[in-house]
């Protein structure tokens, strides 16, 4: 038979078919015996959801360990967009908020609309009515209750009652708005009690896709310790997210809004990490797997001392007290706010830094309305960190240095106090002085404060050289502090006013510095002329301390040029003002030996109360500063101190604030 015959042609189609026939049944088999199982994998095979894991926030710690700003275990209550069966959102939301009312639990609704017809906007909203109106593709005219009704069209919720519909509607709206999905579940309740937890583990099966989880909540051992520099977390609001959402903020997320919390958020933030979802082709939940634990958040430990703060508080609070209900109106009753700042002078560390009134960072949400109500105190303003205050009479040593450094004076020069100051060119206008002192040198005038000597001093200085003196010494520039402080001011030069350098050189006029700045300054009188960075965190560490990734070096931030010797008399005054001076009803017989000046500024008010003190004033180890706001005498800040250097010095056992409190009455 030959191939190119008809029925070759035949024979070979056949072949040709029979093999391609065994090829066919071949790889059949080959797909359906062999690779059958790997097949059905790729064909039964969903896709995978990754869920963001929020790290624990890193913690704030004293000095010594102790927390200022902690993490405890707290309960959330979530609702997951893989379990939550589609088309019974609605249903479920309403069973769960019920389940939520009967415990006396609270949840989560932002929505800006009363709860019940007629409906209205609420203005005071986390979220406004101008932010749903866009939501909701409506115009600025738009009602509360043409809102509520597109919310009804949205969300399907016709066939609610009214106060059902409110309901659902808070809920899905928040959802919506912080995108709700397979990634990102969403938080209905926060910090539920173990017995809600028990009861919605038991009704699981009747709550799809409702699910507890443990979560590491903010709290503090103490909120009324130094609540201006811990500072507290929040939600982020709209325009943070849109500014931090590419670093992987989520709407949900939580934030430093003041402080610490904030000054080091990416140190105390910590790493998110992953949950992924294993869904199958019809979108049926496989398996859950932790494929990335988080990384809780950095430890930053404060050279604060925790039990300084809590003392210098209760002490600068018993002493405005004290000044209420024991001196005469106008000459310190009137007493009602103030700031205390303790630094270590070898070091620079900020040991305490007060401010009163306060509040407490525990109860911060309930108590708001009463802190920002008129006549509260305005407890929320940073009075340490951000008051600035004329400093008075404790600018005198600014003064007095200059003069000995320029040659205007030396320790023996003396200026005559006949109790009134005139100038040559405005003889009609007389400065004064409390007393008549006579002749004077630099060591009596700081003892007792004589303007005299000074506005003599100050003249021939100019105040261009005082003021570059007062910044040498560290009044008026930053102190290095790791938090938002203010910068202060200073006098400036009016020719047609003369008697303004008189005042300047008393520490009146422009001059106005923060409490911690004043305890600088004298830290750097302490240290004479060398000037420290300031610091308030010791070191970073990870969250269990296996690591350390930055530890506080003392760091000179400058020198005033000043020659030693020139401190001589100047301390000599200050401990005599101590001791025999003005500040004597204090300090004398104290067995430490205290360097002090107090100042009484002017205001437009009632005098404020200056008191700056270090000690020992052989080997000064830490400075403080005491401002009373119309605490009249500078000496009413001084019980203040005595409470510090106590503490310090004698220990805390032995330290009762009460018993420093008080001073002679004026």
């Amino acid at each position: 038979m030959r191939l190119g015959s008809p029925l070759g042609r035949i024979y070979l189609l056949g072949v040709m078919l029979a093999l391609m026939t065994v090829l066919f049944f071949s790889r059949l088999m080959q797909m359906q015996l062999v690779d059958g199982e790997s097949y059905v994998a790729q064909l039964t095979r969903g896709t995978t959801e990754d869920q963001v894991l929020t790290a624990a926030r890193g913690e704030i710690l004293d000095r010594y360990g102790r927390p200022l700003a902690a993490n405890r275990i707290a309960f959330d209550l979530q609702l997951s967009r893989a379990q939550l069966p589609r088309g019974q959102e609605n249903k479920i939301v309403l069973q769960v908020t019920g389940l939520l009312e009967a415990q006396g639990e609270t949840w989560s609704d932002t929505l800006p609309l009363s709860q019940s017809p007629p409906y209205s906007y609420l203005e005071d909203s986390s979220h406004t009515p101008a932010a749903l109106r866009a939501m909701l593709g409506l115009g600025d005219y738009a009602s509360a209750g043409d809102a509520m009704y597109w919310l009804v069209q949205r969300y399907d919720l016709s066939d609610y009652a009214p106060a059902e519909q409110r309901r659902i509607a808070g809920v899905r709206y928040d959802m919506e708005r912080q995108g709700f999905n397979l990634r990102q579940p969403y938080t209905l309740a926060t910090g539920i009690s173990i017995e809600t937890v028990s009861l919605i583990k038991q009704l699981s099966l009747d709550l799809p896709g409702v699910r507890v989880e443990e979560t590491a909540r903010r709290t503090y051992e103490n909120g009324a310790i130094a609540p201006h520099l811990v500072g507290r977390v929040g939600p982020l609001f709209q325009d943070e997210y849109e500014r931090l959402r590419d670093q992987g903020y989520r709407l949900s997320d939580q934030i430093g809004k003041e402080g610490i919390e904030k000054a080091f958020e990416s140190e105390l933030r910590g790493e998110s990490g992953v949950r992924r979802t294993y869904l199958t082709v019809s979108g049926q939940v496989e398996r859950v797997e932790d494929v990335q634990p988080p990384v809780p958040g950095n430890t930053v430990v404060l050279t604060l001392d925790a039990r300084m703060q809590e003392m210098v508080t209760q002490a600068l609070k018993d002493q405005i007290a004290y000044l209420n209900a024991n001196y005469q109106p106008g000459k310190g009753k009137e007493a009602d706010a103030g700031a205390v700042a303790v630094v270590n002078i070898k070091t620079g560390e900020i040991l305490a830094l007060v401010n009163y009134p306060s509040y407490n960072l525990e109860t911060f949400g309930q108590d708001y309305a009463d802190l920002v109500a008129p006549g509260s105190g305005n407890p929320l303003f940073n009075r340490v960190l951000s008051g600035q205050y004329a400093p008075g009479s404790c600018f005198k040593p600014v003064v007095g240095l200059a003069g000995l450094a320029e040659g205007v004076i030396n320790p023996a020069s003396t200026v005559f106090c006949g109790r009134v100051y005139t100038l040559p060119s405005d003889p009609n206008h007389a400065f004064t002085c409390l007393s008549a002192h006579g002749a004077y040198t630099l060591r009596q005038a700081i003892r007792d404060s004589c303007n005299i000597f000074f506005y003599d001093v100050g003249n021939k200085l100019g105040i261009d050289t005082i003021n570059d003196y007062a910044r040498r010494l560290g009044l008026g520039v930053p102190t290095g502090i790791e938090l938002p402080e203010a910068r202060g001011s200073q006098s400036v030069h009016n020719p047609s006013r003369p008697g303004d350098t008189l005042q300047a050189a008393i520490g009146q006029m422009g001059n106005a510095y923060s409490p911690l700045q004043m305890a600088n300054y004298a830290a750097t009188i302490a240290n004479r002329g060398k000037r420290m960075e300031l610091a308030i965190v010791s070191r970073i560490c990870s969250y269990n301390f296996e690591r350390t990734f930055y530890e506080h070096e003392p760091k000179v931030a400058g020198y005033a040029d000043i020659e030693p010797q020139h401190f001589d008399a100047l301390i000599a005054g200050m401990v005599d003002a101590s001791h025999i001076g003005t500040a004597r009803g204090v300090f004398a017989g104290y067995p430490i030996t205290v360097a002090s000046k107090t100042g009484t500024p002017e205001t437009s008010g009632l005098l404020n109360s200056v008191f700056i003190a270090y000690a020992p004033a052989e080997d000064p180890q830490i400075a403080v500063a005491v401002v009373i706001e119309k605490g009249y005498h500078g000496y009413t800040g001084a019980p203040v101190a005595k409470a510090v250097f106590d503490y310090y010095f004698f220990g805390d056992s032995q330290t009762d604030p009460a018993e420093s409190i008080g001073g002679p009455i004026a």
